[in-house]
């Protein structure tokens, strides 16, 4: 009975290893990066650059006189290249000191919003403008339509502007995309990367833990201790 007890165990034992080794080996390799990198450096902060927008906002116009028909739900004042605008209710831009309403930002506008955020004179490759993306793009998540702008630089720059109002939303860089492939295998959630609690990735949670378990108990029935202790019991009764 030991025998066949020990034979079941060790087969459900490699059956578990073999079928979540894989997937425990990408588990440990993400961590070790997750721990190993910088979080401020994987979001790209040493690349912005330290720089003021604007000086002072000087004769601006009362927001509400911008359009009567205009019903204002949210109001920032927000600096486009060094100029004032309000964004008014998260979709249009008005030109702060006119009232003028201002259409799309601009190839040659995006362009120039990238280069006052990223730090160092990096020439543009390339701009593209983005109406859509996958739920796998580094964009992912992001207001569009926008601006891609490709810098020419080792770690393959990407800076990204939302084309309604002109902010820098984000910048993207070869590091941040080994992080995002990793937390993909780390998460499991290979549909979006994001979701932390699918259903594939609980499955495997559990398969891991039967895994220890099973072997804690091999190790248990193959002991000696184990063995002497159980014959000794028989033997007394």
């Amino acid at each position: 009975m030991r025998k066949n007890n020990q034979y079941y165990i060790r087969r459900i034992h490699r059956f578990l290893g073999v079928f979540i080794g894989i997937q425990f080996l990408f588990w440990t390799i993400s961590g070790l990066y997750f721990s190993w990198t910088d979080i401020d450096e994987i979001h790209g902060d040493h690349f912005h650059q330290e720089h003021t927008m604007h000086m002072t906002a000087k004769n601006l116009i009362d927001p509400f006189s911008l359009d009567s028909t205009l019903e204002v739900a949210s109001l920032e004042l927000r600096f486009v290249n060094h100029q004032p605008y309000y964004w008014v209710n998260r979709e249009k831009l008005f030109n702060a000191q006119t009232g003028a309403e201002k259409g799309e930002i601009t190839e040659e506008e995006a362009r120039k919003i990238a280069k006052t955020y990223i730090k160092g004179d990096y020439e543009i490759e390339s701009t593209e403008y983005l109406t859509e993306t996958g739920s796998h793009h580094e964009y992912r998540g992001r207001p569009l339509p926008a601006w891609a702008i490709h810098f020419n630089h080792p770690e393959k720059l990407t800076a990204y502007i939302d084309v309604k109002s002109g902010n820098f939303e984000r910048v993207r860089h070869r590091s941040w995309r080994w992080f995002d492939t990793l937390w993909m295998f780390h998460t499991m959630d290979y549909a979006g990367r994001d979701n932390f609690n699918n259903w594939l990735l609980r499955a495997f949670s559990v398969f891991g833990m039967c895994t220890v378990l099973s072997g804690f108990l091999l190790y248990a029935v193959s002991s000696k201790t184990f063995v002497k202790t159980t014959l000794k019991r028989k033997n007394e009764k």
